[in-house]
C-alpha cells in the first residue's frame, strides 16, 4: 500500500512543482537484524525461529537459497554460533534486498536513494548528530545513558539516544537520517509509516524541532493503515503474510495500484481480489481505463472519418448538457491535481478519473463525434464535429495523466 501510494504522492508532487526524491530507509542495523539471521538459521536446521524473529514463508525461500550459496552454514552454526548468524544475516539482506527491488519494479515504483540505516552507524552520522544536537542544548545524560529532550517540543516523555551499555538506539538513526536530509537541502520531509508508528509521530516531530526546524513545516509524518485481502490481514513476523509478488501474478500491477490509492492512506482497507480482477464498470479501474480506451477508438474512427480537430476549438458550438458537464470536469483538474498535491491524498485523482469517465460515458452515449449516414448518406464534417473530437481528445489526454499520476497504465484498447 505504501509503495502505491507513495509513488503516487511522488508523481502528484511533481506535477503540482516540487523537486522531489523519494528515498527507502532500509532497516539493516540493530539487533533485529541478528534475529533475522537467526531465524535464516534455524529455518534451515528445521528447528523453531528464536522470539521475536521471523516465522513467515519467504524465510523458508531465503534459507533454502542462504544454504545453496554457503552449504557448510549449519556446520559453522554448530562451531561458531556468531558468525553462522552474522553469515546468514548478510546474505539473507543481500537477498531479500534484491527481492524487494524486483517486486517494486514488477509495480512500477522507483526509488531515487535506497538510504541504509547500517550507513549512519559506519560512517559516523549518528555520533555526529548527536554531537549537533548536544551543542544545541537538547541532550542531556541520566542513568548512565545519553537521551535527547524531546519533551519540551510536545514528545510524551524524553527518548533515549544511546543505552546504558553504549549501544545507540533506533531513535538515534532516526534523528541522524533526518539531520541527513536537512543537510542535504531538503526542507520538507515527508515520512510513510505503517498502523504500528503512531506513537513515532511526535518523537519525530520533536527530532525537527531539535534540530532547529519548524515541525509544522519541515516535517511531515502520514500514517496508514493494514490493508485486508480475502479476509487475511497482511504481517510481516506471524507468517500469514500476502505477498506483493503474489497479487501482481494474480490481479496485475494496474487494478492493484488503483485500489490501493483510491482510499484515503489512514483508513481501514480491505480489498477482494475478484472484484479486482473484473472487466465490468463496476471495477473502478476498469470504468476509468474503458473510458481511455473509447476516447481513443473514437479517434481512430473519426479520423477514418476524416474528421480532424482543425486549429480552433470553439466551446460555443457544444450547446448539450453533457457537453458543458464534461467541459466543466476538465477545467478542474488542475485544481484537482493542486489539491491533491497538497494535502498529500492522491486518493482524490482516482475519485475525480471516476466522475470524469462517468461524464464521459454519458456524452458519448449523447453526442457524435463522427458524422451521421443518413439512407446511406454521410453528412459533411461540421465544426462541430472537429470541437467535439478536441473535447474528446482533451478527456483522453487528461484521463491519460490522471492515471499516469496513479501508476497505472491508460490502454488504447481493452
Amino acid at each position: 500500500r505504501w509503495a502505491a501510494l507513495g509513488d503516487a504522492l511522488r508523481r502528484l508532487l511533481a506535477a503540482a512543482g516540487a523537486s522531489v526524491t523519494s528515498e527507502y530507509y532500509i532497516n539493516d542495523a540493530g539487533a533485529q537484524m541478528d534475529k533475522f539471521g537467526a531465524s535464516i538459521i534455524a529455518k534451515a536446521a528445521g528447528t523453531e525461529v528464536p522470539e521475536g524473529g521471523y516465522p513467515g514463508e519467504y524465510v523458508d525461500d531465503l534459507a533454502a537459497q542462504v544454504l545453496d550459496r554457503q552449504p557448510d552454514l549449519l556446520d559453522l552454526a554448530v562451531a561458531d554460533p556468531d558468525a553462522a548468524i552474522g553469515l546468514a544475516r548478510d546474505l539473507g539482506y543481500e537477498l531479500e534486498l534484491a527481492h524487494i527491488r524486483d517486486t517494486l519494479t514488477a509495480f512500477g515504483v522507483s526509488f531515487d536513494v535506497w538510504f541504509s540505516e547500517k550507513s549512519l552507524h559506519e560512517s559516523g552520522a549518528v555520533a555526529a548528530a548527536i554531537d549537533r544536537l548536544r551543542a544545541q542544548g537538547h541532550v542531556f545524560e541520566a542513568d548512565g545513558a545519553i537521551w535527547l529532550r524531546t519533551t519540551t517540543f510536545g514528545d510524551d516523555k524524553d527518548r533515549v539516544l544511546i543505552r546504558a551499555d553504549g549501544v545507540p538506539t533506533y531513535f538515534a538513526a532516526d534523528a541522524a537520517y533526518y539531520l541527513s536530509k536537512k543537510d542535504r537541502g531538503f526542507p520538507e520531509k515527508v515520512y510513510m509509516l505503517g498502523a504500528d508508528h503512531h506513537g513515532y509521530v511526535n518523537r519525530l516531530k520533536a527530532i525537527a524541532a531539535c534540530a532547529g526546524d519548524d515541525p509544522e513545516v519541515n516535517i511531515e509524518v502520514l500514517i496508514g493503515q493494514l490493508i485486508n485481502i480475502a479476509g487475511v490481514r497482511m504481517g510481516k513476523r506471524k507468517g500469514n503474510a500476502i505477498y506483493l509478488t503474489d497479487l501482481i501474478e494474480d490481479i496485475g500491477t494496474d487494478p492493484v495500484r488503483y485500489s490501493m490509492a483510491r482510499y484515503p492512506a489512514d483508513s481501514p482497507l480491505s480489498l477482494d481480489s475478484e472484484e479486482m480482477k473484473r472487466r465490468t464498470n463496476d471495477n473502478p479501474v476498469f470504468y476509468v481505463q474503458y473510458a481511455h480506451a473509447r476516447t481513443c477508438n473514437v479517434a481512430r474512427l473519426a479520423a477514418g472519418d476524416d474528421v480532424r480537430r482543425g486549429d480552433g476549438f470553439d466551446p460555443a458550438l457544444l450547446t448539450h448538457q453533457t457537453e458543458a458537464a464534461l467541459l466543466a470536469i476538465l477545467g478542474d483538474y488542475p485544481r484537482i491535481v493542486a489539491q491533491a498535491a497538497a494535502l498529500r491524498e492522491p486518493h482524490r485523482v482516482a475519485r475525480y478519473l471516476e466522475d470524469l469517465a462517468a461524464r464521459y460515458h454519458k456524452w458519448y452515449d449523447e453526442c457524435r463525434v463522427r458524422p451521421a449516414v443518413l439512407d446511406g448518406v454521410t453528412e459533411p464534417v461540421t465544426d462541430l464535429h472537429r470541437t467535439r473530437l478536441w473535447l474528446n481528445d482533451a478527456t483522453r489526454q487528461v484521463l491519460a495523466n490522471g492515471l499516469d499520476l496513479l501508476g497505472v497504465s491508460a490502454p488504447q484498447q481493452l
